[in-house]
């Protein structure tokens, strides 16, 4: 296994379990400060866990924890279960056993085919892409310390994404091609545009929750997977996290 991120994520046969196992749950609090920060959501300690309020899509708290110990599930898995709108998510490389305790809680694993991902940025090119079509335009803005970035055909957009830098690791966020728009590279070149805006700031690693198709995608641009991702509810909420 190799070195990976100036040993921010550091697999190595020499490292210990205990020493991934911190940098996993590093990340995770990394992440979701940088994803309550590109959405505005609320953020608190759920005891040693974060958790966030999705204020503009369920109005409930959603509960994060990486390979919690089985009585940190229960209590967690508790907590969520008191209303349908709750979220719980688990970042983990051992699916089968989360799935297997989301059962006896009475949760519903509503989403198993997400992955974190992170990236070295000096593998990024810092330089402003160049558009794949004459048609199409790119604008750029900053609110609240989120770099957004958004290619407009004509009236239409089609792509888009956003950024947040947490202690030198860029959050990448809602990264969208329009289905009209798909297979025009416009994917990576959202990818590359935040990339030029993060470089505003010190960063180091790049940090993202992927889906199946956004995979592929970040994996081509040099993204390594880090874990898998299980979100777990009590009703049917929790489809998609990453937006991506």
């Amino acid at each position: 296994m190799a070195l990976l991120l100036h040993g921010v994520l550091a697999y190595s046969l020499y490292m210990s379990p205990d020493a991934l196992v911190e940098d996993i749950a590093h990340l995770l609090e990394v992440w979701v400060a940088g994803w309550s920060g590109c959405r505005g959501y609320e953020l608190r300690q759920e005891g040693r866990f974060p958790a966030t309020l999705r204020a503009d899509k369920t109005g409930d708290w959603e509960y994060f924890a990486h390979d919690p110990s089985d009585d940190e599930f229960a209590a967690l898995a508790d907590k969520t279960a008191e209303a349908p709108t709750r979220i719980l998510t688990i970042l983990t490389n051992d699916v089968q056993r989360y799935k297997y305790l989301a059962e006896q809680r009475g949760l519903t694993v509503t989403s198993a085919s997400q992955t974190m991902m992170v990236v070295d940025m000096e593998t990024q090119d810092s330089e402003d892409p160049w558009l794949p079509d004459d048609d199409l335009e790119l604008a750029t803005s900053e609110s609240n310390g989120v770099h957004y970035a958004v290619v407009h055909s004509g009236e239409q957009v089609a792509a888009s994404g956003r950024v947040y830098v947490v202690n030198g690791t860029a959050i990448f966020d809602k990264i969208v091609t329009e289905p009209d728009f798909q297979r025009r590279g416009l994917g990576s070149f959202i990818m590359k545009a935040l990339a030029a805006q993060a470089f505003a700031h010190d960063v180091e690693n790049g940090l993202l929750l992927a889906s199946l198709d956004g995979q592929k995608l970040y994996s081509h641009l040099g993204w390594d997977v880090v874990c898998h991702v299980l979100m777990m509810s009590s009703g049917s909420e929790g489809s998609d996290l990453s937006g991506a």
